[in-house]
């Protein structure tokens, strides 16, 4: 099959690596449409991808989308794709209004997490359900990462088909590959053998929440308990004020952008999660992998990969008293955090890359199928005429 990748931004496009060469080991020709912010990996470009340049704007009102659309309405039909898959809101919707009418291509589009879901503002339902709904008549397949989406995708939209795939894989075995000297890593912290640590990793905005974290430790009163925020973000000074009028900045350390973040997490205790919305978490996952009991906000994503007082707890992300009370429970009980842990290395063995490989491989056999069914039969046609 000749197949066109489609995203938003390339930096989003990283994501998809192992998929990509995933079909490109199967014989597809996979090329790749985005907006360029950061270089595509080399690797893909030296195994034969074109990349296409497009204007797409991260803002759904930008200029620059509908130029894009056009461009890419033209790229497809002039190369003749076979398959078009989609990630990300503001391409998905292009990809979709340009082979609407284009009858001899498939699309295929991802949902990283819907952005109006139980709890959402009622503007992200206005917004963008319309859209979503009447776009949804025009794919023939649906991708959910979690099981809400999945859900309401099922019941509520148009698309030919919907499937529900758990997340885009997570290489389980590179985390059990790395070793640690963990006293070594928390002394350059500045932080004792002894104490607690809770860790969180995103990016310092609003939605990641972290203030909510700060103020919990600032509740509990324990200067044996530590959090480290590994991010950079608009928030970043912000929450640098409140940890000093909370009087917390020997105990909350922003550790801005890291990449020693498996790392940070092998030497920490807990994982804190906050968020107002998630699709399906990566870093959550590689917190799970590591080894880490998780309290994390309960929302859609996060209940596909914690299970409530097993792996963890699953708290109102707006709930300060909650957090504390999580944290305090985990402190005070290693076997429980133990416990933990252990659940956690099992449960997200559901969402290892091997998994999700397999997964993608079926969707693409049928649809390989469908188009060599389709292809046999226009020619059958074609002789008869």
């Amino acid at each position: 099959m000749k197949i066109l990748y489609v995203t938003t931004i390339s930096n989003t496009m990283g994501f998809f690596t192992n998929h990509i060469n995933m079909l490109l080991d199967q014989g597809h020709k996979v090329d790749l449409a985005c907006n360029i912010i950061k270089p595509i990996n080399p690797e893909l470009l030296e195994r034969g991808c074109n990349v296409y340049s497009l204007p797409f704007q991260r803002s759904p009102l930008k200029r620059g989308n509908y130029r894009a659309y056009k461009e890419l309405k033209e790229i497809i039909r002039s190369e003749k794709y076979d398959l078009v898959h989609t990630h990300t809101p503001i391409a998905s919707a292009a990809v979709r209004f340009a082979c609407r009418n284009l009858y001899n291509v498939k699309v295929i589009y991802t949902a990283h997490g819907f952005h109006f879901y139980k709890g959402a503002p009622l503007k992200n339902w206005l917004t963008y359900y319309p859209v979503e709904h009447y776009l949804s008549k025009y794919t023939d397949l649906i991708i959910t990462i979690n099981k809400e989406d999945y859900d309401r995708a099922n019941k509520s939209f148009k698309a030919k088909s919907v499937k529900y795939i758990p997340g885009i894989g997570l290489d389980i075995k590179k985390f059990e590959r790395v070793n640690i000297n963990k006293a070594l890593i928390r002394r350059d912290l500045n932080v004792s053998e002894e104490s607690f640590i809770a860790i969180s990793v995103g990016e310092l905005n609003e939605n990641k929440n972290h203030e909510v974290v700060i103020r919990a430790i600032a509740e509990i009163k324990n200067s044996n308990i530590y959090y480290m925020i590994c991010g950079a973000g608009p928030k970043e000074e912000y929450l640098r004020r409140l940890v000093k009028d909370l009087n917390l900045e020997g105990q909350i350390k922003l550790l801005g952008y890291r990449r020693d973040i498996v790392e940070l997490l092998k030497i920490s205790d807990v994982f804190v999660f906050p968020s107002f919305r998630e699709g399906l978490s990566v870093a959550l996952m590689e917190a799970m992998a590591c080894g880490l009991p998780v309290i994390c906000s309960d929302i859609r994503g996060n209940r596909d990969l914690v299970i409530n007082e097993k792996g963890g707890y699953l708290v109102s992300p707006g709930n300060i008293a909650s957090f504390s009370k999580a944290i305090l429970k985990i402190y005070e009980n290693t076997n429980l955090g133990e416990q933990m842990s252990i659940k956690n290395r099992e449960k997200v063995k559901d969402f290892n890359i091997d998994v999700v490989k397999k997964e993608n491989t079926d969707v693409y056999n049928v649809f390989k199928k469908d188009l060599g069914q389709k292809s046999s039969a226009e020619h059958v046609s074609s002789k008869q005429k």
